[in-house]
């Protein structure tokens, strides 16, 4: 790999991405990040206290964990560095226990999930950082529209090609992911008949969705480059695609997933991602081709996860099948193979709570079912923020 670019016979800017921290550190690490929405404990509207929350998070000790989004009523929290999906699921407890306790003191509460069943965009202040003037500027409507809540889980890899490599593999579990954690049914007090309506919002971003294959790291680095040196992007995290290699953390970084509402449901996702990439990753060190498939395809499927959450039956494409079989099929096979690399990371009972998953359904069939018992949008939210809270501990 070249320690520059050139371009029309000059030196070119040297790319973000080959500054990359592949091999940095231990394999299999993991960190994950939470959005989460900030509510008026009266009408469960959304609430611009991001501030508020912010100067009250800065006194403890998650000062470094809590932070700002785009819009004023949105606060994420990041884990450090985990080694397992049962550390992580500890931090995040932790971390919502703090959000839950300095939001109540600021005279609010806060949920989990894709998107607010009920508030409009038209209504949200933007948050007063150059990084997001500068994203309303550029989108306009499309970055004043994304009042969407995500989770991305990172995990570490030794190599840059080999993540690469394992990033391919990954595509056609990318709708696996979508269904198990879709939780956004609703869109400005609708139903709009998807179980991630946040996925259809932020396919309008330029340079999101699935990813495009490729063959290796460099080639990956040289279509950064060009839209870096051109001014088409600041850096490579403004490519937003659904799961994408982190070079400065150097890290595989899944982005597909609606925020999830309950927090062991988080845990067995983390611990499903973990050990899939811990799976491709050995079938690549061994020598072996991973599989890969036509863009078509793996977009087909995340559009039925989608829409039909768990209940989707898409498209077989390991084995070829002519008939298409039930998501939930997919995922138990999944499952099954990843039991071992689970059990070797120290995380197979995390992992078990995939099955409690597909047993009860995700996020967005608990607020449908909510819905369908009484259609209060607002007691919808209300069981957001309550659920939200359920397994956590008092932080010491």
């Amino acid at each position: 790999m070249t320690e520059e670019l050139e371009r029309d016979g000059a030196t070119a800017q040297r790319t973000s991405v080959l500054d990359h921290r592949f091999g940095a550190g231990e394999p299999y690490t993991l960190g994950v990040e939470e959005e989460f929405m900030l509510l008026d404990p009266e009408t469960w509207d959304l609430v611009q206290h991001i501030d508020a929350v912010l100067a009250k998070a800065a006194e403890g000790e998650f000062a470094d964990r809590v932070h700002s989004e785009l819009m004023q009523s949105v606060v994420e929290i990041t884990t450090p560095v985990c080694r397992s999906a049962a550390e992580a699921g500890e931090q995040l407890r932790r971390l919502r226990t703090h959000v839950s306790e300095v939001a109540r003191s600021e005279g609010c509460r806060y949920a989990s999930a894709g998107t607010h069943p009920f508030s409009f965009f038209e209504r949200q202040r933007i948050t007063a950082k150059d990084r997001y003037r500068r994203l309303v500027e550029q989108m306009q409507y499309i970055a004043r529209r994304e009042l969407i809540f995500g989770m991305h889980i990172h995990t570490a890899v030794d190599d840059a090609d080999k993540a690469m490599a394992v990033t391919n593999a990954l595509l056609p579990h990318i709708a696996e992911f979508l269904a198990l954690s879709a939780s956004s049914p609703f869109w400005r007090g609708e139903p709009t008949g998807l179980h991630s309506s946040r996925q259809m919002i932020f396919s309008s971003f330029p340079r999101s969705g699935i990813p495009p294959r490729f063959s290796s790291y460099a080639e990956y680095a040289e279509l950064v480059g060009q839209l870096e040196r051109t001014g088409a992007i600041a850096d490579y995290t403004h490519i937003w695609w659904d799961v994408r290699v982190h070079a400065k953390l150097g890290t595989i970084e899944l982005r597909i997933c609606d925020a999830v509402t309950n927090i062991d449901d988080v845990v067995a996702i983390t611990a499903y991602f973990q050990a899939l990439v811990k799976r491709y990753s050995e079938e690549f060190d061994a020598g072996r081709k991973l599989d890969g498939y036509h863009r078509i395809l793996t977009v087909e499927n995340k559009f039925l996860a989608a829409r039909y959450g768990l209940d989707a039956r898409v498209m077989d494409l390991a084995t070829g099948a002519d008939e298409r079989v039930p998501i939930s099929e997919l995922v138990r096979r999944t499952y099954r193979d990843l039991v071992p690399h689970a059990r070797e990371l120290g995380s197979e009972s995390e992992l078990e709570g995939i099955n409690e998953i597909l047993s009860r359904g995700n996020g967005a069939d608990r607020q449908l079912r909510i819905w369908n018992a009484n259609r209060d949008i607002t007691e919808v939210v209300r069981d957001l923020a309550k659920t939200t809270e359920v397994g956590l501990s008092r932080v010491p």
